[in-house]
């Protein structure tokens, strides 16, 4: 240590040097060749002795113990000048990394971790857990989560903003530190090591949070991770230079820390709007109110809503949802209508939490505007199944204008919402401001402007007449009281442009249908490809078909049925009087949709359908309708049947692209090849099956 003041005029020897090269971590800090310090400047050793202080810091970090290091191969370089403060910072302990610096994620084993998180701080994440607090407050998408509380599961997925877990700052009654670290360690008792419990409460500080996160085992994650190009939709690998405990422990759970800015954003007037509608739905005396949600595309709508679903439930037990939004559906598959009665939180994108509905109608399409008016009927008679008894959130299509923000009038004026929050952007094309003076004064696609009455409600008689409303909506006149509009200035950043809105939307749309077609496999880490299940048989005499989007002649409904996404419906016909089938309708009924399937295939000797659908028995039997809209079954189905040998069923090469319109329909873009591409065919209709049980 006498040598010790001359290493800044010369290198250290070759011992030292060898000293140094073997205790530092295996780090590559660059890919240039190190240089000897004996040889270089005095820049040069003077970085070369920082980069190798960086390396033995990062090494003591890695190993999470006080490993004390060997003093007699640090080199001592001079310190730099402190910058001048009041207070100077005490100088942290030779043998172990600085006492201020806490790792926020500890390693539990396989499959499990515990995050630490001190007041208001934030840790980004991508990736599928279970979470569960432990200890103190924490809030993810607008949820909160306290001790005590049943194990949440999280889906944060490249599709959407990545989920932040925020730590609150909750209200704690006056204790001593010592009180709070007993009950802390009463609560971590049951869940922790003795080992990892001292580790906690070394590292506890007042009013800190502590989450465990588990690894998720979850069938439709699983169903959707193995499809063709979706491995990486909830976790994408990227090369790292940092391998230390945190990223071992994030590894084992199945997450990824992403960066602060990637996760969701909301702006002050979204906040000022949720602030709003939260104390509006908390009120006894308006403790329904009827929140409609509205603007153009890529504004976060769909985002705001699921936000504000989680606001709602941390003080009330249910919100009702109505999805008007026939792209972008929220719970169910595409192209539905739909009314849920929302009670768990909404912690993940849309194809992660499909549920049942308590009405539903299949429109068969992402759009409506070919038949508007069948749209209005939809949405009247799936309103019409609407309590008031819990707040209503109203999810409407970004289709805002010329016709689009006509039906729009229409809708407002139908549904009578208490609130209007309407999103608007800099980047989306401008509309109007929805105030309730200017929805009177406007007509709408189907409905006459009125002058104001008394009480401030705009009566609609024409509008009612032609809907032809029931004894039940008699009891709600259908009028339009003054709504309160709030305006949300939304700053979403997007990529999507004209040119790959269209593309974007259907892979949501195709993830959507893939997120219910898990719920067909068991609950086990082995994902079954969808023609190793057995489908249910159905006799033709049985139910009635229909094709909603177009008009397709009775000798080819059977090539239009097979291997399509079918509504699993009740009609109010009878349809068991005849002897044979198939039986067609004339035209498309407005009917309960009661779930999907895919129609496997079809037997033409024994007049079978073969549906695969994950709907129990008991509801199938109900089922006397087979609807088959636009929405199809998404193309990786088809190719990730493994297992198969020479052609796969379904799927060829051999497909003429240079017919109209055949490049439109597979979104090809211009000079893009598609000799590599494939186009699904519809083979024989004759085919073998396993016999199954039959049902009605």
């Amino acid at each position: 240590m006498a040598d010790a003041p001359h290493l800044l005029k010369r290198g250290p020897g070759r011992p030292v040097w060898l000293r140094v090269r073997k205790s530092r971590p295996k780090l590559m800090l660059s890919r240039r060749a190190r240089r000897r310090l004996g040889t270089s400047r005095w820049s040069s050793r003077r970085r070369g002795r920082r980069r190798l202080l960086q390396a033995a810091a990062a090494d003591a970090e890695w190993r999470e113990s006080a490993c004390p290091v060997a003093a007699t191969w640090r080199p001592k370089i001079a310190s730099p000048r402190p910058a001048p403060s009041p207070t100077p910072a005490p100088a942290p302990a030779p043998s172990c990394p600085a006492s201020g610096h806490i790792v926020p994620l500890r390693h539990l084993g396989p499959g499990r971790a515990l995050l630490l998180l001190r007041a208001e701080q934030s840790f980004t994440f991508s990736g599928v857990c279970r979470l569960t607090c432990l200890y103190g407050q924490v809030e993810v998408f607008g949820f909160t989560l306290s001790q005590g509380q049943p194990a949440r599961e999280v889906f944060s997925a490249c599709t959407h903003s990545y989920l932040t877990i925020n730590a609150l700052h909750y209200s704690m009654p006056e204790r001593s530190r010592k009180e709070m670290k007993k009950e802390a360690r009463i609560a971590l008792r049951s869940h922790l090591s003795l080992e990892d419990r001292s580790w906690s409460m070394k590292n506890f500080s007042p009013l800190c949070s502590f989450v465990l996160l588990e690894r998720l085992k979850n069938s439709t994650v699983n169903f959707i991770s193995n499809h063709l190009g979706l491995p990486d939709v909830f976790l994408q690998e990227s090369p790292t230079l940092q391998i230390n405990a945190q990223y071992v422990a994030m590894r084992s759970v199945g997450i990824k820390k992403e960066k602060r800015k990637k996760g969701l954003h909301l702006t002050e007037s979204a906040l000022a709007a949720l602030e709003e509608l939260v104390n509006a739905s908390c009120e006894e005396i308006d403790g329904c109110p009827i929140i409609l949600v509205c603007g153009s595309q890529d504004v976060g709508k769909s985002t705001f809503n699921r936000y504000l679903i989680n606001q709602l439930l941390n003080s009330i037990s249910c919100v009702d949802y109505l999805e008007c939004d026939l792209g972008q559906t929220e719970f169910t598959p595409p192209g539905c209508v739909s009314l849920l009665n929302i009670t768990e939180p909404v912690l993940g994108p849309p194809f992660t939490h499909q549920r049942r509905p308590q009405k539903m109608v299949y429109y068969g399409m992402p759009t409506c505007k070919d038949s508007c008016e069948s749209y209005i009927e939809i949405v009247k008679y799936v309103f019409s199944s609407y309590k008031r008894e819990a707040p209503l959130i109203v999810n409407t299509m970004g289709w805002v204008t010329d016709s689009g923000l006509l039906l729009l009038i229409d809708l407002i004026r139908l549904l009578a919402p208490s609130h209007v929050v309407q999103f608007s952007s800099s980047q989306s094309k401008c509309m109007p401001a929805l105030t309730p003076e200017y929805v009177e004064s406007v007509d709408g696609l189907y409905t006459k402007s009125k002058s104001k009455v008394r009480n401030q409600s705009f009566e609609l008689p024409e509008f009612a007449e032609s809907l032809e409303l029931s004894d039940e909506d008699k009891e709600y006149p259908l009028i339009l009281m003054g709504h309160k509009l709030l305006n949300v200035q939304s700053e979403f950043c997007f990529r999507k442009t004209d040119r790959n809105r269209e593309s974007h939307n259907r892979i949501l749309r195709d993830l959507a249908v893939l997120g219910y077609l898990g719920q067909l496999l068991p609950p086990t880490p082995e994902v079954l490809p969808l023609h190793s299940l057995i489908p249910y048989e159905v006799p033709f005499n049985a139910v009635a078909l229909r094709v909603t989007h177009s008009d397709v002649a009775p000798t080819h409904i059977m090539y239009a049925l097979n291997a399509s996404w079918v509504g699993l419906c009740r009609i109010l016909d009878d349809v068991t009087g005849y002897s044979e089938g198939p039986v067609l309708l004339a035209q498309t009924p407005i009917c309960d949709c009661l779930g999907f399937g895919i129609c496997r295939g079809i037997d033409m000797e024994k007049q079978r359908y073969h549906i695969l659908t994950p709907m129990p028995p008991e509801e199938l039997r109900t089922v006397n309708c087979l609807l088959v809209g636009a929405v199809s079954v998404p193309h990786s189905v088809f190719k990730s049947q493994h297992g198969l040998e020479g052609t796969i069923p379904y799927v060829t090469t051999d497909y003429n692209m240079k017919l109209p319109g055949a490049s439109e329909k597979m979104g090809i873009r211009e000079g893009q090849d598609i000799t590599e591409l494939s186009m699904l065919r519809r083979p024989r209709l004759r085919q073998k099956s396993q016999p199954v049980p039959e049902t009605g």
